[in-house]
């Protein structure tokens, strides 16, 4: 039985040059731990703000999990000090910490009293709407617009709070306001106005987002609880390093319809880099408009289900995670994320007695019996914004299909896991922005050189999964199919192009690339360009897929084959190029090569193979990007 491999390394493609040097040292530092100075009184005014918790759970000392340990910076300049929370015993008996309070009866859980017993709860309290007394329901949209509202600062205080903004994203499909909260210590901070690859602030950005699926609904009380603290309390400190984005409810019309998917019935999770929905095109207008350097996706998976159907078990850990992991992802983000996030959020955790596991998951067939890590297709926000060479953090807790069971143990984990990134973020401010402009400056360069990977898979092994057994709620190992996204195995790679030709009625293919901050050029003149058209070989209509099975997506996908031939382009007035010159070139390969379930082509967005072309050798014009 092979083990599951643990990145302890990780050999990225090193470059000659100063620049690169600079880099590679950041990159180099080993995570070590702190230790935690004392913790102050608690600020009065989040108090305020939401309603208290019922008696019986812990009392109100506070929302703050223990700061994660973190690597040291290697720049002159350290983050500021931010004290960890005061962490108060709870009054509850352990016999009755296992969920929230209505799990006494065992009658009510979806398994036994055993297995709860596993998942106490945590010594700190947390204060959202879902917390009150008596309450079965989660924070509703109209309490999370008012919490948000009431946090706003606009003009930037005397005092060491941050400016907090409220940002409008638009509205989802059923007219609720889709809103973030900007929190930065920048008077002038403004959303970018051009694709030009020039930083925005002095400092990088985090974006933090959660409830894409709407019936997750942790990460979003979570979101909740570091708002206020960003705003209000202990973690205020952090902005004078970096700037943070919550988007604490990215799907809200799934949140009040307690389902997955949007109110088209869409997965919003799997649209980032198709933007059929507003609300995958609320978080690509974040990306495009404050390029964050680090984004973390909340999220929470099914506890029993498939599971206890497949493997007669119950899922066992607090936190499942995973980075970017997808074809052309840049070897510098991985390590970033490896080194840099992730072991110190594991760290986090395991002070906070909280459990983990690299992210997986399974189909939705109960006799395919293997377990995947995270897809590797470039859709998920976990995936698209690698390609947009952010440090790109899925978190997933224990929570589909248990209600508010262990809610509050669940939100600690989420509280935790992303406090640790904020500090990590903070602390690596200075070496976030080296690694994020040299990125971009490498990706753009590699245009019209080599080979590039066009469609990738996991590497299968096997796996002893530790999962509960659900009687006696005792670790059950598990011996499982495993397919790691920790290699990825090249099942198709072609010639890197200059660039793409897209026909002048392409219109749909450019307003969506652009909406993913992708910079196009519309020719102002007859162009001849060296290049290599698409010949279509064979075409079928299928369902795009990812490792749970079919994705929601509203219809089928066309799935083609195509072979290449060499050509010369004769580009007219009006039509289109699309370079590889950009920071954004690997999101432009996943979108335009065509003969994958992600294509623009697959889509229907690029009408046919004949609309499309590679560009082999930069076009003799003076271009011009739209604006």
């Amino acid at each position: 039985m092979r083990a599951h491999p643990v990145t302890d390394s990780f050999s990225p493609r090193w470059c000659m040059g100063g620049g690169v040097f600079l880099v590679a040292v950041a990159l180099s530092a080993c995570s070590t731990p702190r230790p935690a100075p004392e913790a102050p009184a608690r600020d009065a005014a989040i108090a305020s703000m939401v309603p208290r918790a019922p008696a019986a759970s812990a009392p109100t000392s506070g929302v703050r999990p223990v700061l994660a340990p973190s690597m040291p910076a290697t720049s002159s300049a350290t983050a500021p000090a931010v004290t960890p929370p005061a962490v108060t015993p709870s009054s509850v008996t352990p016999s009755a910490k296992a969920s929230g309070a209505a799990s006494a009866d065992s009658n009510a859980l979806p398994y036994s009293a055993a297995v709860a017993a596993r998942f106490s709860e945590p010594k700190v309290s947390y204060r959202t709407p879902a917390f009150t007394a008596n309450r079965a329901t989660f924070t509703s949209n109209a309490e999370l617009q008012a919490l948000m509202l009431a946090l706003v600062q606009d003009a930037v205080p005397a005092t060491s709070q941050p400016r907090v903004s409220l940002l409008a994203l638009g509205t989802s499909q059923k007219g609720t306001p889709l809103q973030a909260l900007l929190f930065t210590r920048e008077p002038d901070l403004k959303p970018v106005t051009t694709a030009a690859a020039v930083p925005i602030s002095m400092r990088p950005t985090v974006l933090l987002v959660a409830q894409q699926h709407g019936d997750e609904p942790a990460g979003s009380e979570a979101l909740i609880v570091l708002a206020q603290e960003l705003a209000l309390g202990r973690l205020q400190g952090l902005t004078e390093r970096i700037n943070v984005i919550v988007l604490p409810r990215a799907n809200p019309d799934g949140a009040a319809a307690r389902q997955r998917v949007t109110a088209s019935g869409i997965d919003a999770n799997r649209d980032h880099l198709l933007l059929k929905t507003p609300e995958a095109q609320a978080q690509a207008q974040l990306m495009r408009d404050y390029r964050p350097a680090v984004v973390v996706d909340a999220h929470e998976y099914t506890v029993v289900g498939r599971y206890l159907e497949k493997f007669g078990a119950v899922q066992r850990f607090d936190a499942l995670v995973q980075y970017a992991m997808a074809a052309n992802v840049q070897p510098f983000i991985t390590k970033a994320a490896e080194e840099w996030f992730r072991r110190p959020l594991i760290a986090s955790l395991t002070e906070q007695g909280l459990t983990s596991e690299w992210y997986y998951t399974t189909s939705t067939d109960l006799s395919d019996k293997k377990i995947s890590m995270g897809g590797t297709q470039p859709d998920t926000g976990r995936n698209v914004n690698g390609l947009k060479n952010a440090v790109s953090i899925l978190i997933e807790t224990r929570g589909v299909g248990i209600g508010k069971l262990h809610l509050a143990r669940r939100v600690h984990t989420h509280v935790t896991a992303m406090t640790s990134v904020l500090q990590s973020a903070a602390e690596r401010a200075a070496d976030l922005l080296k690694v994020r402009n040299y990125v971009d400056r490498d990706v753009s360069a590699q245009a019209c050189l080599g080979d590039t990977a066009v469609d990738v898979a996991p590497t299968l092994s096997e796996y002893a999964l530790t999962m509960l057994d659900p009687v006696s709620g005792a670790d059950k190992s598990v011996n499982v199919e495993w397919a790691s996204s920790l290699t990825l195995r090249n099942l198709k790679s072609r010639a890197r192009p200059c660039g793409y030709w897209l026909a002048a009625d392409q219109q749909d293919a450019v307003m969506r690339l652009r909406g993913l901050g992708v910079s196009v050029v519309q020719l102002p003149n007859r162009v001849v360009m060296q290049g290599e058209n698409y010949r279509e070989t064979a075409r079928e209509l299928g369902t795009r897929e990812d490792v749970r099975g079919s994705i929601a997506d509203g219809g089928s996908v066309a799935k083609v084959q195509v072979e290449l031939v060499g050509a010369v382009i004769e580009a007219p007035a009006g039509s289109y190029y699309v370079p590889l010159d950009q920071p954004l070139a690997n999101l432009v390969i996943a979108a335009m090569e065509p003969d994958t379930q992600n294509s623009y082509l697959s889509h229907g967005i690029v009408s046919s193979v004949n609309a499309q072309a590679r560009v082999l050798a930069r076009p003799d014009v003076k271009t011009v990007a739209l604006p």
